[in-house]
């Protein structure tokens, strides 16, 4: 029998008197990566039972606005290319992309 490994990844989230975050960081040191702050983070988590997903999604007061766009459309991007990783839709894969291309020059991302 094969011995199984154990990664760990942590999100840390500093808040407000309001419980607003303030700061966030994660660390996945199998990864390389201790502490490491980030401005915003978005978690989706498969529950298989009740066939939903679960999600997390957090930023901090100071994440400006024209970077959360920017954020927003690299996140689409990785998902598209992540279900056509999954799933090898092809066509599928091509129309989420179109969206992506379409996101980005409505928000005006690409120059």
């Amino acid at each position: 029998m094969s011995k199984t490994l154990t990664s760990k990844i942590e999100l840390n989230v500093e808040l407000d008197e309001n419980r607003v975050p303030e700061y966030l960081s994660w660390t996945a040191e199998d990864g390389g990566i201790k502490d490491q702050e980030a401005k915003a983070m978005m978690l989706s988590v498969w529950d298989s039972k009740a066939k939903e997903m679960l999600r997390i999604d957090l930023w901090t007061k100071d994440m400006p606005v024209d970077e959360m766009k920017i954020f927003f459309h690299q996140t689409l991007v990785a998902m598209s290319k992540t279900f056509h990783r999954a799933t090898q839709d092809e066509k599928m894969s091509a129309t989420m992309q179109d969206f992506c291309d379409y996101f980005a020059e409505k928000l005006e991302l690409k120059k």
